[in-house]
């Protein structure tokens, strides 16, 4: 519950333009809005999220759906910038501004749906912007929906029609929001679109008599898509999981001679699922074991060495006890024992090298007693081992995978997520086995958290936490992202260690909640 005066709500914003500036020469401008909130703290804006790319459209209609948290105490500065996209880069400083508009959230929220002009310096004329709002209906039902086409009208002259659909949400104050548009399907009047997941709140608003207004398009190239029809219905409609079929009704053929429709729009599958949150799981009794994992290879210099990254100063922590202290805080929450597993790799320990080894000196019982007892079991190891190396990460980390494994496979070891605080100040020199580890532990409740420690060149290590694609060794492919790397230098200040825990630990609970859902394993205690 929020305290007195910290009123916080999620709010869902939906935008479109009208006007836009051309700034292509063959076709029109293909334009994305970015999203800033002003960081008060350190007087920047930050962007937090963008729509996507409209092709070659002055007037776009986006469909995703941003958003927000909305702070009522707070004056939350938002900006929305529009640019004309020209490459496949992610950055937007070598794409053409459009224009931009500076304002509230609150502003935004208190009318509902919002309309002003953009402002570009070069121009009197920017065109418009406009963003409708609404709270987020907290509805945990979710649809996989398939549609298909019969019979529509061919509009092509050269062959059938291109066609595609689009859903618009009807709001409450009676206007309506794209929600969803699927792919286009080439040239057919009887088109199968793929299924789409989709939420019963933002497809209506989790009210069952919420109308929906289905519009069928054939797409074209120049961005002039012609209309074949449209239905509406309902909500309630769909999540009876009835399989329905509506007419297409094109409203400029009404009333003409032997019109009757212009095809039909069925329901092939549709299936009604629920999907819980973080918080669900963890009040559902789901536990989050936590393990460290630290590199104790000869690169980060002789311990007994001011300049060591192991230097022991009784003065301050270093980046390590540091890196394991705000990490682990934040974890020992969700872990009812606080019984925390501490290895070490990359050091030599009687004579021989190993890259699997506990801190504490008992490999039969590794759990070290809070993060008290994992900064004291480091220190002790520091002391105990000698430096060496090379760096291998794969042992650790499959050690962990042993783990998630074993309480996958066992029923009652479900509601239990493993998560690996992996520190290392260096490049892996076993790549390629750590890369198969990661993609053996990616269809485990497994997540990794990797901090480089020191100023080495992490380059490299990008590889292993990229949202772009799936990372691979040759056919095996990992199931989902579950690798999120930082470098610690990049946390500066006072509150550095909070700042490295908010940014490590910010894909975690949607790691956690993605496994649950594609398993199908729902809380233990369902929420209310």
């Amino acid at each position: 519950m929020a305290s007195p005066g910290k009123f916080v709500s999620k709010v869902e914003l939906h935008f479109s333009c009208k006007n836009l500036v051309n700034k292509d020469t063959f076709s029109k401008s293909d334009p994305i809005i970015s999203i800033k909130l002003f960081d008060s703290a350190r007087k920047l804006w930050k962007e937090v999220d963008r729509t996507e790319c409209v092709k070659n459209n002055l007037n776009p209609v986006f469909t995703k759906t941003i958003y927000l948290d909305y702070r009522f105490e707070e004056v939350q500065k938002i900006k929305f910038d529009v640019y004309d996209v020209d490459n496949e880069s992610q950055t937007l400083d070598d794409d053409d501004f459009l224009g931009n508009l500076e304002t509230t959230l609150g502003q935004v929220v208190s009318a509902s749906t919002f309309t002003k002009p953009l402002v570009n310096k070069k121009t009197s004329n920017a065109g418009t912007i406009t963003v409708h709002a609404e709270e987020v209906t907290q509805s945990k039902k979710y649809l996989i929906i398939q549609f298909a086409g019969s019979h529509l009208d061919k509009k092509d002259f050269f062959g059938k029609s291109d066609p595609y659909l689009e859903f618009h949400r009807a709001n409450a104050d009676g206007s309506f929001s794209l929600v969803h548009k699927t792919e286009v399907v080439k040239n057919t009047l009887n088109p199968v679109w793929q299924p789409f997941t989709i939420s019963a709140g933002a497809l209506g608003r989790g009210e069952d008599s919420c109308v929906i207004k289905v519009i069928c398009y054939d797409w074209d190239n120049d961005g002039s898509h012609d209309l074949i029809g449209e239905f509406t219905t309902t909500l309630g409609e769909l999540l009876s999981q009835k399989l329905t079929s509506w007419e297409l009704i094109n409203r400029d053929k009404v009333g003409k001679k032997k019109y009757k429709n212009s095809g039909t729009i069925s329901i092939s599958s549709v299936k009604v699922f629920e999907k819980y949150t973080f918080l669900d799981y963890i009040l559902g009794g789901c536990q989050i074991n936590f393990t460290v994992a630290i590199d104790f290879t000869g690169s980060n210099g002789n311990p007994k060495s001011p300049n060591s990254l192991h230097y022991i100063n009784p003065y301050q922590p270093n980046q390590y006890m540091r890196a394991l202290t705000a990490v682990g805080e934040v974890c020992q929450d969700y872990d009812t024992d606080k019984l925390f597993p501490a290895l070490g790799f990359g050091a030599k320990i009687g004579g021989k090298v190993s890259h699997e080894f506990a801190l504490n000196g008992n490999p039969a019982n590794p759990y070290c007693a809070g993060i008290q007892g994992l900064v004291a079991a480091y220190q002790q190891a520091i002391a105990a081992v000698e430096l060496y190396g090379p760096t291998n990460v794969a042992p650790v980390i499959n050690h962990v995978a042993n783990f998630a494994e074993q309480a996958s496979q066992d029923p009652k070891g479900q509601q239990q997520y493993f998560v690996l605080l992996l520190l290392t100040d260096g490049v892996i020199t076993d790549m390629r086995e750590t890369k198969l580890a990661i993609i053996r532990a990616s269809a485990l409740p497994m997540s990794i958290i990797i901090v480089g420690v020191g100023g080495a060149d992490f380059s490299a290590m990008v590889e292993l936490d990229s949202d772009d694609k799936a990372l691979s060794v040759g056919s095996k492919v990992a199931k989902r992202d579950i690798v999120q790397f930082v470098p610690f230098r990049n946390f500066q200040g006072e509150h550095a260690g909070e700042n490295l825990a908010r940014e490590v630990l910010a894909e975690l609970p949607g790691q956690l909640t993605s496994y649950m859902s594609t398993l199908g394993i729902a809380p233990l205690r369902r929420p209310a």
